[in-house]
């Protein structure tokens, strides 16, 4: 087994507000949710109106497929119009 994580920190230059900040991170959510079929959830910076961290996990039985869903996603955030990526970091465990 293998599982992979994906964390990207984004900065949302536009968001003026809390909503305005949540209506932005949502679809990026939601279509990773739906897309890939993976775990996706805000991780950090919940109370900051122009950042967020998006955290993404997948499990497999092999790291190849774990590490193309996570380059799939990536790619996908950074696709987004009107958030910019910061940062993008990857932990791994496998177990035998």
């Amino acid at each position: 087994m293998v599982v992979g994580s994906l964390c990207v920190d984004l900065h949302l230059p536009q968001s003026t507000s809390l909503k305005a900040k949540r209506a932005e991170i949502r679809p990026i959510l939601d279509g990773v949710r739906h897309r890939f079929r993976i775990s996706a959830a805000e991780v950090d910076h919940q109370d900051t109106w122009q950042r967020s961290a998006l955290g993404f996990a997948v499990v497999s039985s092999s790291a190849a497929q774990v590490e193309g869903v996570l380059d799939d996603v990536e790619r996908y955030v950074w696709s987004r119009p009107g958030v910019e990526v910061l940062d993008a970091t990857r932990a791994w465990i496998e177990e035998d």
